[in-house]
């Protein structure tokens, strides 16, 4: 995906309007508001950790249209920052995410709003795998569908003992496809296609046994767990990193002669990173580096 378009294609997000009712009782008049909707996401930001919370557990934290684009607002806004160093993705309630909201996709809505919604989702998630931060999916519950789609999407995945992800599409009649290009890059293709074929869940540790997420903890230390990764994080440079992470999506795509190739000039633009020769006179002088966090250079 061109990550220069990626990043100008801005969703306008989720605005909140409050409205006053009148209600007329005979004589009398009640003035009567409305309260606010809860936003679908909820962005937070400290120390270069950003937190972005899908927040509509009454519905599941279904990826409809509105909260897909949400969620891609909510990645894309000042991704660039020096300040951003890592995001991290949860979910309020105990259900992470039950994928698509089956309502958006009947012959009520049609074709042109099922590809809509399809075409954002796929954007959000390659978004994810495209920004030049980790993504961190931290997961207590059920992650089904596109939700099991979004686990898979992130850098990084921390789920409690309790969780359990899914691809349950084939029982409704709409087979997990565009879940299973996430899935099938994450874990064993006999494995996916156990999952597509019967919709049956997997448990937090076979999930764990097969590539899906990185950790299964208690769910008491979810928290503490994955802050202590995005801290972590945020100890490395900043350019590295991302340098990093654009090299390991684009090597994964090759074969092995070509992953070589293309390492091996990441390796030599490292060198060539101002963090990078600061990071090795560090290590030859027993001191901790000090990163510029640009991507400075230190040599052509």
């Amino acid at each position: 995906m061109n990550m220069a378009r990626s990043v100008f294609c801005r969703a306008v997000g989720v605005f909140q309007l409050s409205r006053t009712s009148t209600l007329l009782t005979g004589t009398r008049s009640y003035s009567q508001t409305e309260p606010e909707p809860e936003p679908l996401t909820v962005r937070q930001q400290s120390n270069g950790i950003r937190r972005i919370i899908l927040n509509n557990p009454k519905k599941r934290n279904a990826l409809s249209l509105s909260m897909l684009e949400s969620l891609r607002e909510d990645i894309l806004t000042d991704v660039h920052r020096d300040d951003l160093r890592v995001v991290i993705i949860s979910a309020k309630g105990p259900v992470f995410s039950s994928g698509h909201d089956l309502k958006e996709l009947t012959s009520a809505q049609g074709r042109e709003y099922h590809t809509k919604v399809f075409h954002t989702c796929a954007e959000v998630m390659t978004l994810i795998q495209d920004i030049p931060v980790p993504v961190i999916a931290m997961v207590n519950g059920v992650a089904t569908a596109a939700g099991c789609q979004l686990v898979a999407s992130c850098d990084i995945a921390v789920a409690t003992e309790k969780s359990t992800f899914a691809t349950p599409g084939v029982n409704v009649g709409l087979f997990c496809s565009t879940p299973a290009v996430a899935i099938g890059r994450a874990v064993p293709r006999k494995v996916a296609m156990e999952m597509l074929f019967t919709g049956t869940p997997i448990s937090a540790h076979d999930a764990l046994l097969h590539g899906l997420i990185s950790k299964v903890v208690p769910e008491e230390r979810l928290e503490e767990e994955t802050l202590a990764i995005a801290q972590r994080v945020c100890r490395a440079s900043r350019p590295v990193v991302a340098l990093g992470k654009a090299a390991f999506q684009r090597q994964m795509a090759q074969g092995r002669d070509a992953a070589y190739a293309t390492a091996s000039k990441v390796m030599v633009d490292n060198l060539a990173l101002r963090d990078g020769q600061e990071g090795i006179r560090a290590f030859i002088e027993k001191r901790k580096p000090v990163w510029s966090n640009t991507a400075e250079k230190a040599h052509d």
